[in-house]
């Protein structure tokens, strides 16, 4: 699990002096520090080639094009697809599975989907579910999975879409979504994949995992700017449009256009983005998803033997090794989360998240509802064992703290 140390070299090659003394570890929210290639490439691009893609003939303009649809080949690549058409640039996983969720449901079909869900999915199907569409909600079990065979159980005649959240953001458990796509590619029920979490920091195939939508968002684990995402459709899903505008494509035209990319892409692109995102899937792909993914979860293991033996320290499914991100959330008796935030934050220059995380049904199922939600660690491809250390100690330290308030 642990990487080599060429791998540990080639991790963390990166400028972090901007960020003084910070140890970050908010990456589930947004990846922090970028690689150095990502800060130089969106100056040098967007300085060189910053107008509007595909609307004119000069060549600021086509190079502009170009880097639109060379980042659309090297993402579709990247997720296993077969046409870059399929892949459609957004402003993130939530724009994505808007359009992804809304294009599949209508009143009087049925959803499928789970108490892990991010905001991002759970209020459009709650919305969907006001107007008319009925939506199974599945439960996750203690350990943090959900069991496929139950999901695979909920679908019905009317199912047209099965929504689930590939890699949770506060508890890390990565779910069982080969099994579940199996089922619903045998059944032509497509299934919505969001793989905010995990693209970039697991190996993704949207074959293997039998998906009809992967939605992603660039800011996270594939090292873009914020602003940037999208998701790639599969050729046997169709999405009815909900939305319509500019693409600089057959201006006369009333209606929108019906061919991918442009039937799910409106107005002018974040260039920029596009260009960060694609320095930093490069990067990714330089380095390795694996060699990633193993540096994070040996500093997981690290992190969470460590927190495991403090005393007041209470995590949240984080036993199994297995099938999970670098993700890592807990309490500490007798504080709140926020309060043990604050003192991370203030007292020990350690940056995290606190509170539900977006994500207010596994909170719920925690418990940890009533008492504002938990503190969350993310890992990413440049904190150190060094770091690891300095929190299990500051943890330590609030930890007495909430020792002494409660006794």
């Amino acid at each position: 699990m642990s990487p080599t140390p060429d791998e540990r070299t080639h991790l963390q090659s990166v400028d972090t002096s901007g960020a003084s003394d910070l140890i970050y570890l908010d990456n589930g929210a947004t990846s922090f520090p970028k690689p150095d290639e990502v800060y130089r490439y969106m100056d040098a691009f967007y300085r060189r080639y910053g107008v509007n893609p595909g609307r004119s003939g000069y060549d600021l303009c086509i190079e502009s094009g170009e880097l639109v649809e060379d980042t659309r080949r090297l993402l579709c690549g990247f997720f296993g697809g077969k046409s870059p058409d399929r892949l459609v640039f957004g402003y993130n996983a939530t724009d994505a599975l808007n359009l992804a969720i809304y294009g599949l449901l209508a009143p009087g079909d049925h959803a499928v989907t789970t108490h892990l869900e991010h905001n991002s999915s759970l209020r459009p199907l709650w919305d969907l579910q006001q107007r008319g569409v009925e939506v199974d909600w599945v439960d996750f079990d203690d350990r943090g999975y959900v069991d496929p065979d139950e999901v695979v159980a909920r679908l019905r005649p009317h199912t047209r879409a099965v929504v689930i959240n590939h890699g949770s953001n506060v508890i890390g458990t990565v779910q069982p979504v080969r099994e579940i796509g199996a089922a619903c590619r045998a059944r032509g029920i497509p299934l919505v994949v969001d793989v905010s979490q995990t693209a970039g920091m697991i190996p993704l195939d949207i074959e293997e995992l039998g998906a009809g939508v992967l939605c992603f968002t660039g800011h996270k684990s594939l090292l873009g700017p914020m602003g940037i995402g999208g998701m790639y459709v599969h050729e046997d899903v169709e999405l009815r449009q909900t939305r319509a505008g500019g693409t600089g494509v057959r201006s006369a035209q009333r209606h929108h256009l019906e061919e991918y990319p442009y039937r799910m892409e409106y107005g002018t692109p974040n260039l920029p983005g596009i260009a960060g995102l694609s320095a930093g899937v490069k990067w990714v792909l330089e380095r390795g998803v694996d060699a990633i993914h193993r540096h994070e979860m040996a500093l997981w293991l690290r992190l969470r033997d460590g927190l495991r033996g403090i005393d007041g320290v209470v995590l949240h499914c984080q036993d199994s090794e297995r099938d999970r991100i670098g993700v890592l959330s807990f309490n500490v008796e007798g504080l709140e989360a926020a309060d043990v935030g604050t003192m991370l934050d203030v007292d020990h220059d350690i940056a995290c998240r606190t509170g539900l995380h977006c994500a207010p049904m596994v909170h719920e199922h925690l418990g940890t509802d009533r008492i504002h939600g938990s503190v969350r660690f993310g890992i990413g491809p440049f904190n150190t064992a060094e770091q690891i250390e300095t929190v299990i100690a500051a943890v330590g330290e609030i930890a007495s703290l909430g020792r002494r308030r409660r006794g």
